[in-house]
């Protein structure tokens, strides 16, 4: 009896399951409904998706296309019938434009009179751009139209203008543009600053030439570090070549970014797309409509990142600033008394977050103006004023020499001396214990003979006995920062000493 029971309830679950799942009205129930699940949830709101048809009839006309042209120069001297010069071009055009291209009939110039060379306008390339303003200015990357001899512009009415390039910034990769018009369509300029990542966004731009073409995606993140002068907003809207220097357009139809950059291991879309924040955008467009360049600040040192443990071993709250690894003999910092060493936390009373944002930061400082410079140094903030002069060329660190091997390791690995007075001399420096050899955790972390040690954790050191006195009195559960210096340049490294 209890068997046939067992069966009976086997037959009646299995024929009523799939009576729920395949009955007549092919309704599919979910576990919770068949109480399957251990508990009911709380039902999350249903978010609809976009419709993006309104917010593109609303903005794509003020989206263009731009071709870039070159001049070359065809025929003359030695281009003669099937000559290499006239190949060179055939193959060029048909590699460029697709099919053969007709080509004139050569004849022999009467009278013994050389060819002069003609000069043909060719498609150099394709890409985006946006007007801002109804008289006619149009923003796009500079490398769209870097090398171009001529620009033209055209509306999605059809309409060609021929642009005038206004000026170039390739630091930030923008680009201002002018065609003559009025009343034109353009686009509202939106605030990049407030954008969140999740929200929605679209791109419109000629990816591969194929004009007004609409993308849409999300913010994925914001202020993203590429290495470039400034941070970029990354979404996941597809972009391809020809969509350089399109916008990228929030929900209220405002435009954010430039779309500028791919991530991508084919060349094409690959999930990953960076635009330039529009914000920054139009400080560089206003400057180029001033004066046609971007005139930018400099205070004349290299940074690096600081680590958790550096900071940690300075006393620092949290793993935040620019650590000066160098200061350029006679620039601006070096007048305002900034050292190798020092963490700048504040540029004219902003946080410097990461060592990227302090480039950002004093190339936006008025040019020969006074700002003020936050330090950490020896466990102390202080305020260092500086005068910030013009940015005039792309200026990379100075590497020194190697220093030569000099002549008791110690719980960091070290031997060291007192550094030589014309060493001192040499490096600018008032004192500093000079590396003789290094092993164990020192050797591991990179330190060599010829290093020049300026200060451990929060101590300047003086000389080879004091040095090796604090380094006796270090706690080999915590680790230690040591600044160090090889050649012009200087890095805290952080060491944990060995047990005694």
């Amino acid at each position: 009896m209890k068997k046939n029971m067992c069966a009976a309830s086997k037959s009646f679950s299995v024929k009523t399951l799939s009576a729920l799942l395949f009955g007549t009205a092919g309704v599919f129930l979910a576990p919770t409904m068949l109480g399957l699940a251990p508990q009911a949830q709380a039902a999350v709101p249903a978010i609809k998706l976009p419709d993006f048809s309104d917010l593109v009839d609303a903005v794509g006309p003020a989206v263009v296309n731009i071709r870039t042209t070159e001049r070359l120069k065809m025929g003359g001297a030695g281009a003669g019938v099937g000559g290499q010069d006239e190949q060179e071009m055939q193959e060029f055009l048909r590699r460029f434009f697709g099919g053969a291209m007709p080509t004139p009939r050569q004849q022999a110039p009467r009278g013994g009179r050389r060819a002069v060379p003609q000069e043909q306008e060719v498609q150099r390339g394709v890409g985006s751009g946006f007007i801002i303003s109804a008289d006619g200015y149009v923003l796009s990357n500079a490398h769209v139209v870097d090398g171009a001899d001529e620009v033209y512009v055209t509306l999605t009415d059809k309409r060609e203008f021929k642009a005038k390039v206004i000026g170039a910034d390739a630091r930030t990769d923008v680009a201002l543009l002018k065609i003559e018009g009025a009343n034109l369509p353009r686009l509202t300029i939106g605030d990049s600053n407030k954008i969140r990542v999740g929200e929605w966004v679209i791109a419109i731009g000629s990816p591969f030439n194929l004009e007004n073409t609409v993308t849409a995606g999300i913010i994925s993140a914001k202020s993203r570090d590429t290495g470039d002068y400034l941070p970029l907003i990354q979404s996941d809207v597809a972009v391809n070549p020809g969509n350089s220097g399109g916008p990228l357009i929030n929900m209220r139809g405002e435009v954010i970014g430039i779309n500028s950059q791919i991530a991508t291991l084919s060349g094409a879309y690959n999930g990953i797309s960076f635009a330039v924040p529009i914000d920054e955008a139009m400080r560089v467009g206003e400057q180029l409509k001033k004066t046609g360049k971007v005139v930018r600040g400099r205070i004349g040192v290299q940074i690096g990142e600081v680590s958790k443990d550096v900071a940690e071993s300075l006393g620092l709250p949290n793993a935040k600033g620019a650590q000066v690894s160098m200061v350029e003999p006679g620039g601006p910092a070096d007048k305002a008394g900034i050292k190798a060493g020092d963490i700048i936390l504040k540029f004219n009373g902003a946080q410097i977050e990461r060592s990227s944002d302090l480039p950002r930061l004093v190339g936006g400082a008025a040019v020969n103006g006074k700002s003020t410079i936050t330090v950490w140094r020896k466990g102390a903030q202080q305020d260092v004023p500086v005068t910030v002069v013009e940015l005039e060329s792309e200026k990379t660190a100075k590497k020194g020499v190697k220093e030569p091997e000099a002549q008791a390791v110690n719980a960091l690995g070290l031997k060291v001396s007192d550094v030589p007075a014309a060493k001192k001399q040499e490096l600018k420096i008032d004192a500093g214990v000079l590396v003789d050899d290094a092993d164990g955790v020192a050797a591991q972390a990179g330190l060599q003979p010829g290093d020049v040690i300026l200060q451990l954790n929060n101590v300047a050191v003086k000389d080879a006995k004091q040095f090796n006195v604090l380094v006796a009195k270090l706690d080999p559960k915590k680790t230690s920062a040591v600044l160090v210096r090889r050649g012009d340049v200087a890095q805290f490294v952080s060491l944990r000493p060995s047990a005694k």
